[in-house]
């Protein structure tokens, strides 16, 4: 019975894995500073970005794009710095992330 209810508890951890994957690289990244996974700040939250590209099948190439480059006038009048300190493959893991809270 324990083996059973460790195993359980495990693979619920497991389950909760993707969500933080890349939280520490957006954080190294300096994202954290403006957005969270499930509140706004100065952007919007990581989750409410994922509703809003859940049917776009390339989100994660235009939000990896918008890492690096900025963007304005999408979620009102503040505008998303650029960030060429992120690569493109850094900024794909982000973007990749980001949907994954969906």
């Amino acid at each position: 019975m324990k083996r059973a209810l460790l195993t359980v508890a495990l693979l619920a951890g497991f389950a909760a894995v993707p969500a933080w994957a890349d939280q520490a690289l957006a954080t190294s990244k300096n994202c954290m500073t403006c957005h969270a996974i499930d509140k706004k700040l100065v952007g919007p939250a990581y989750k409410a970005i994922a509703e809003k590209y859940k049917d776009d099948k390339g989100a994660v190439d235009k939000l990896a794009a918008k890492i690096v480059k900025g963007g304005s006038g999408v979620w009102g009048p503040v505008p998303m710095p650029a960030n060429p300190q992120v690569n493109e493959a850094d900024s794909k893991k982000l973007a990749a992330w980001v949907m994954s809270l969906n």
